[in-house]
């Protein structure tokens, strides 16, 4: 959420920004509500203050003047009454609208609509050159036995279950990055994969991607599609020391999306499923860009070298405008070549947010002068499972289809080459 204060001081800066990220929001509309409610609050302090001059003056009055005087109490206290009605009214409805403003960008960001935009600003590694036909990590999976075919009439589409040494695989990785993740001093978590609707507004997943959110029956709770929405709600309500920033978490959850209007997308394989596996780390700051910008390159450092330990060929892009969402400063995503596809597929993105999360999400600290100020968040993949075993399957096939561990993994794996599956 961006400050209402900003909002009305720089209106103009934030036309630029709905225009620049692509949000359906009237900004005229917004500042017309507001103006509606500071009149209403005005109105409530005037009737008030009416009120208790005549509380004053009723005991002095005489008794026709004391009647008159209690009658026109009662109808200010009607008026307040109906006032306050439309106060609450008019605040929720600003509430919605303020929930949708973008935060203005970082300035050197890439403008444009979409990641058509985007800009590559590094790329390691170099794409493997094969000496046989290879395979996609579909055929791979079948050729070795590493998944259960099964399971879509068991769970459905977009469901997927993995068998053998790349079920280990699995649960190896993530432990790969829960230990790299302790060795960078972030703390651990193991979180629930539900949280409240009030956290999924915190991140900013409410309003605008409650589609991809799938419900719990009976409850207010929702299925988290990344530990992000629970690791963001931790503090809600709280007001931190600043000794006690940065607070930096590692969590793990299973995760769920719903892939809402992705019909035709990715269906094939592991890239695009419904429920998916996924450390990730979360950063709070104090209000510094110094801090921010201080962690956002922790952030970025930490995905790369987890990507360079699993030995795959990587690009950085920096996120355009109309790409990055509304409340991203700046985004930063990591893409790992996928042979089979021909170009580079997103398997980390980092993000710096400011204080638009925890303006939202009631995330405070007091700073050195005393002062209670909101902080700023940060979030990146750790690592994210199915996706990730694509580019590992077909990044490091051999010539007879099995696949190769990469060197750090070994002691996690217990053997170099992942075995068909009996």
């Amino acid at each position: 959420m961006v400050d209402l204060r900003r909002i009305r001081q720089n209106p103009e800066e934030i036309r630029r920004t709905i225009a620049l990220k692509g949000v359906d929001l009237d900004l005229e509309a917004l500042l017309a509500l507001d103006r509606e409610v500071l009149g209403l609050k005005q109105r409530l302090q005037d009737i008030q203050t009416e009120r208790n001059r005549i509380a004053k003056e009723v005991p002095k009055a005489s008794p026709e003047a004391r009647e008159a005087l209690i009658a026109k109490g009662r109808a200010l206290a009607e008026e307040a009454k109906a006032a306050e009605e439309a106060l609450r009214a008019k605040e929720a409805l600003l509430q919605e609208l303020l929930l949708k403003v973008p935060l203005p960008p970082w300035p050197l960001a890439p403008v444009g609509p979409d990641d058509s935009a985007n800009v590559e600003i590094k790329r390691v590694g170099d794409p493997p050159r094969f000496s046989f036909p290879p395979l996609d990590h579909v055929s791979l999976l079948e050729k070795n036995g590493w998944w259960e075919p099964r399971i879509s009439k068991v769970s459905g589409s977009r469901s997927y279950a993995l068998r053998g040494d790349l079920a280990l695989y699995e649960f190896a990785l993530l432990r790969f990055a829960m230990d790299f993740m302790v060795g960078k001093g972030f703390t651990p978590l193991t979180l629930p994969s539900y949280a409240r609707e009030m956290a999924f507004v915190g991140t900013g997943h409410f309003p605008a991607a409650r589609e991809q959110v799938w419900p719990i029956g009976g409850a207010d709770l929702y299925l988290t599609g990344t530990a992000e929405v629970v690791l963001n709600a931790l503090h809600s309500g709280e007001i931190l020391r600043k000794e006690e920033l940065p607070k930096r978490y590692a969590g793990y959850a299973p995760a769920f999306r719903s892939e809402a209007g992705s019909f035709g997308k990715d269906v094939r394989g592991l890239m695009r499923v419904h429920q998916f596996h996924k450390v990730e780390q979360y950063v709070l700051t104090e209000a510094s860009l110094e801090a921010s910008d201080q962690a956002f390159g922790e952030l970025l450092q930490n995905a790369e070298e987890i990507v360079s330990l699993l030995e795959l060929p990587y690009r950085l892009v920096e996120v355009s405008t109309g790409d990055m969402g509304p409340g991203k400063w700046r985004q930063v995503d990591l893409e790992v070549w996928v042979p089979s596809e021909g170009r580079y597929r997103e398997t980390h993105s980092c993000s710096a947010l400011l204080d638009w999360q925890a303006r939202r999400a009631e995330l405070r600290y007091r700073d050195g002068e005393g002062r209670v100020r909101h902080a700023y968040t940060l979030n990146n993949t750790a690592l994210a499972t199915p996706r990730i075993l694509v580019m590992l399957l077909e990044n490091h096939q051999l010539q007879d289809g099995r696949v190769r561990v990469p060197g750090a993994l070994i002691p996690y794996v217990g053997k170099e080459v992942l075995e068909p599956c009996g």
